[in-house]
C-alpha cells in the first residue's frame, strides 16, 4: 500500500506522502516493530480500535495506548511497540518527509516533544488514510499533490481536536470512559442499550453522554456505528458476504436500513462502495 521506498528523505517539498497502510490483527496473535534507529522519514499512526503498546526512547518505557488516539515518530528516533490480536487492536499509519515538516507539525499545534495525543474516534480520520492508500495504490494524475492535501487535512481535524477543551482529570472518570470505549469496541456487534450501560455503571444516561462524548468526541452511538461501519467496510472489501450477511455480521437485522445508513455515512451504498474498490 504504499509508492515508495521502505525508509526515505527528501526536502525537495515542503510535505511529501511516502506511504500509507493499515493493520487489523485477525489470525496474528501479535504484531511488533522494532526500530532501535528508527526511520528517516515521519510517521503518524492512529489507534481506531482497541490498545497498543509504545515504548518510548526506551525498551523498558511501556506506554499503553488506547484507540482515539495518535501516535508521532520523528525521523531517527527509537521505535518499539506492539499491537495484539486480543486487544483488537486497528491502526492506521502514514509516512511522510520534506523540508517544512517540523514547522508545518508546529502550525497544527504538535509540539517538537509530542509523542501522543487524543483526537477521539471518528470515521473522517479512517476516510483520510483509506484516500491516501487508495491514491498511493492506483497512481493516477497528481497523486502527489493530492496526497499532500489529504495529510493537511488530517492535520487540520487533528488541530481542531487539540484547541478542544477536555479538562476531565478525574481518574475514576477516565477509566469509566476508557472501560466504556472498550466494551463498545468489543461488541459493537451485539444489540447495546446505551442506558442500561450507564445504570449498570452507576451513571445517568444524560451524565454518561456528555462525559462520553468530551472524552471520545462522539456520543456512545455515534462510536458503536463507526465500528459497525468500519467493519462493513473491512467485510466488503475482504470477503465475498452478501449485503445482507454482512449487515447481520456488523449487528444490523435490516439489511435495508443497514443500506441506507451506510450511504449516509460513506456517501455510497454498500454495494457501489465495493464496485468501487474492485
Amino acid at each position: 500500500m504504499n509508492n515508495s521506498a521502505i525508509d526515505f528523505k527528501d526536502k525537495s517539498n515542503p510535505l511529501i506522502v511516502g506511504s500509507c497502510g493499515t493493520y487489523r490483527l485477525l489470525t496474528k496473535p501479535k504484531l511488533p516493530t522494532y526500530r532501535p534507529r528508527g526511520r528517516l522519514d515521519y510517521q503518524l499512526i492512529y489507534i481506531s480500535a482497541g490498545k497498543a503498546y509504545f515504548h518510548f526512547n526506551n525498551k523498558d518505557n511501556e506506554t499503553v495506548i488506547t484507540a482515539g488516539n495518535m501516535v508521532l515518530f520523528r525521523p531517527k528516533e527509537f521505535q518499539k511497540y506492539e499491537y495484539y490480536g486480543t486487544d483488537k487492536t486497528e491502526v492506521y499509519w502514514v509516512h511522510f518527509t520534506g523540508g517544512d515538516v517540523k514547522n508545518i507539525l508546529r502550525k497544527y499545534g504538535i509540539s517538537d516533544n509530542l509523542h501522543y495525543f487524543f483526537v477521539g474516534t471518528s470515521l473522517e480520520y479512517e476516510r483520510i488514510y483509506k484516500k491516501m492508500i487508495s491514491e498511493l495504490q492506483r497512481c493516477q494524475n497528481h497523486y502527489e499533490e493530492l496526497l499532500t492535501i489529504l495529510i493537511q487535512q488530517l492535520l487540520i481535524y487533528i488541530h481542531r481536536e487539540l484547541q478542544k477543551d477536555r479538562k476531565i482529570s478525574d481518574i475514576y472518570l477516565d477509566n469509566e470512559m476508557d472501560m466504556a470505549t472498550q466494551y463498545f469496541s468489543d461488541n459493537y456487534s451485539s444489540e447495546i442499550s446505551i442506558e442500561e450501560y450507564a445504570t449498570s455503571r452507576g451513571m445517568s444516561i444524560s451524565w454518561f453522554i456528555r462525559n462520553f462524548k468530551k472524552y471520545s468526541g462522539t456520543t456512545p452511538m455515534q462510536f458503536i456505528v463507526s465500528a459497525r461501519i468500519s467493519n462493513a467496510q473491512l467485510l466488503l472489501e475482504t470477503t465475498k458476504y452478501s449485503i445482507s450477511e454482512i449487515s447481520r455480521i456488523v449487528g444490523y437485522d435490516n439489511p435495508l436500513y443497514f443500506s441506507r445508513l451506510f450511504h449516509k455515512v460513506k456517501g455510497f451504498s454498500p454495494s457501489e462502495y465495493r464496485k468501487n474498490i474492485l
